[in-house]
C-alpha cells in the first residue's frame, strides 16, 4: 500500500523568460500526475555555487502531495527539466532554463548516489528557505531543527528579492 506524503520542490531559473519557465514546469509535474497543493512567491535571486557570473535567478518552492518513493520522485523532477529545454550535460551550478529540486519529503531521511533527502544545501540557501517558509514557517528537518532558525543563521549576504505572486498553471 502506497502513502501519501507532502513534500517540497526547488524551482530555478536563469535563462530566457524565467517566470514562464517555472509555470511552465508548474503544468509538466502536474500533467505527470503529481498534486501540486501551493507555490510560494517568486524571488530574483543572485547566482550561488560554483558559477557566480552569469544572470539572476527566479526562484519558487512548491508544496506537493504525492504517493511516489524518492527516487521515483527524482526521476519526475528530471524528466520536467530535460521536457523543457536543460541538457543533461550542462555544467554544475551553470545556467539553465529550469531546475527542479527535491527539497523535502515528509519526514524521510535518505542517502544514497543520486538522492540526499533533506536536500544537503536546504538549511543552507537562503534563496530557498525564503520560498520555502514562506509555504510553512514551522517546517523542521525530519531530525528537528527548525528551518526559521537556519535561515536566521544565514549571513545576509545571498541576495534574494520577492520578485512576483506566486506561481500558476498556465491556461
Amino acid at each position: 500500500m502506497s502513502v501519501s506524503r507532502t513534500g517540497y520542490l526547488g524551482l530555478g531559473s536563469n535563462v530566457g523568460e524565467r517566470r514562464t519557465h517555472l509555470e511552465s514546469a508548474v503544468a509538466a509535474l502536474e500533467d505527470h500526475g503529481l498534486r501540486v497543493l501551493a507555490s510560494s512567491s517568486t524571488y530574483d535571486t543572485d547566482p550561488v555555487g560554483e558559477i557566480t557570473e552569469q544572470p539572476s535567478f527566479l526562484n519558487a518552492c512548491l508544496r506537493i502531495q504525492t504517493e511516489l518513493e524518492p527516487a521515483p520522485l527524482l526521476d519526475l523532477c528530471k524528466a520536467v527539466e530535460r521536457e523543457l529545454g536543460r541538457p543533461a550535460d550542462g555544467p554544475r551550478h551553470g545556467p539553465r532554463p529550469i531546475d527542479v529540486d527535491l527539497l523535502l519529503l515528509g519526514e524521510l531521511v535518505e542517502h544514497t548516489e543520486r538522492l540526499t533527502l533533506p536536500h544537503e544545501q536546504v538549511a543552507s540557501r537562503r534563496f530557498v528557505l525564503i520560498p520555502l517558509l514562506e509555504l510553512d514557517f514551522e517546517l523542521r528537518l525530519p531530525d528537528g531543527p527548525r528551518l526559521a532558525d537556519a535561515l536566521l543563521a544565514l549571513p545576509l549576504a545571498e541576495g534574494v528579492r520577492l520578485a512576483g505572486p506566486p506561481l500558476l498553471r498556465p491556461r
